[in-house]
């Protein structure tokens, strides 16, 4: 029983953990790019390709900022618009 109800308890705590990182996720892309991913992963194929493709340049944009030790750059944005255009990937 105790090691049923600790099992079930991590997985509880790991799965809010999940939907916390999500909605943190979306929150910032949503930010970020003014993307909204919960209508990104219903959207038309076309759609999404247009998204990945903005993603891309976001990044590539966020990339050069750092290279180039601009002040605005931020590691933040530019991991949370990495793991956004790998969550629209799959």
């Amino acid at each position: 029983m105790e090691i049923a109800l600790r099992s079930a308890t991590k997985a509880f705590l790991a799965a809010r953990a999940e939907e916390r990182m999500n909605a943190m996720q979306r929150v910032a892309l949503q930010i970020i790019a003014g993307i909204d991913m919960d209508k990104l992963q219903v959207a038309s194929r076309e759609e999404k390709r247009h998204a990945r493709g903005r993603i891309s340049r976001l990044i590539k944009r966020e990339r050069l900022k750092g290279v180039n030790g601009h002040w605005s750059y931020d590691l933040n944005r530019h991991i949370a618009l990495k793991q956004a255009l790998d969550r629209l990937g799959d």
